[in-house]
């Protein structure tokens, strides 16, 4: 089989991925939305998590050209990405118990803020925890994950649970046990994951969502814009100005 042949089998894995979420979890990117600009009319901040490869999607939202001024990566050292030594490490961090309680515990989140939670098996105690923990101080939890591995999946935390079970809203990115779209004769694992693309669109997706509710409620979304455009860092500026006590990434 060509490369080529085989490039195009991903992009429709991908397409067909993406549409099968806009289609069946439009609700729930709406409800997300919703409670995004909710807590912005509030008053209240907003932050996300996600562990390993669900650090990307994360990021992807936070302090970018086009993103919503107010979106914080909650940072669990060692787990947001590959940047450390070993790199098996940061999976390994992903299954102790009790990190999250204490990242939460010395972080600004507070009552009445939401966090979305990413990951994709949703089955390790890190993102078990830190959605069950973020509850119990009074915020709201918007989990994203694949509910295919609660159903064929055993969870790693000791309550048995998955993420699914501590969220207020859940977005399903619909992708299968495993991650990888593709398999080919000669390659021995499957391989072509989509994780990263569905879930960064989700996010995206629940963000441009937030904008228009809050355009409904009278609020100008702050939003911000490319510092490689004139007038960018101007305005990205005013708005980091006026929403500084509720934006943590500066610090």
């Amino acid at each position: 089989m060509s490369g080529n042949k085989l490039a195009g089998q991903f992009f429709d894995a991908a397409i067909g991925l993406l549409g099968r979420v806009r289609d069946e979890e439009a609700g729930s990117i709406a409800a997300a939305g919703a409670m995004l600009a909710d807590t912005v009319a509030a008053g209240g901040r907003l932050f996300v998590f996600g562990a390993g490869h669900s650090s990307l999607p994360a990021q992807d939202v936070v302090y970018r050209a086009g993103g919503l001024a107010l979106m914080n990566l909650l940072a669990v050292p060692g787990t947001v990405g590959v940047d450390i030594t070993p790199a098996t490490l940061g999976s390994a961090l992903e299954r102790v118990d009790g990190l999250a309680g204490a990242v939460l515990d010395t972080s600004p989140a507070r009552a009445g803020d939401v966090l979305i939670v990413i990951s994709l098996s949703g089955r390790n105690s890190l993102p078990v925890e830190m959605a069950l923990n973020a509850r119990a101080l009074g915020l709201k939890v918007i989990g994203v994950t694949s509910l295919a591995y609660a159903e064929h999946t055993k969870s790693r935390h000791t309550s048995g649970t998955f993420l699914k079970d501590h969220c207020d809203i859940v977005i399903d990115s619909k992708v299968d046990v495993g991650d990888a779209e593709l398999t080919a004769e000669g390659v021995a694992a499957p391989f072509a994951p989509a994780s990263t693309v569905v879930t960064s669109a989700v996010m995206q997706a629940v963000v441009a969502s937030a904008a228009g509710e809050l355009v409904e409620r009278g609020i100008e979304p702050p939003m911000l814009r490319s510092g490689n455009v004139d007038g960018g860092h101007e305005w990205n500026g005013r708005v980091l100005r006026e929403y500084g006590e509720r934006i943590f990434f500066r610090h």
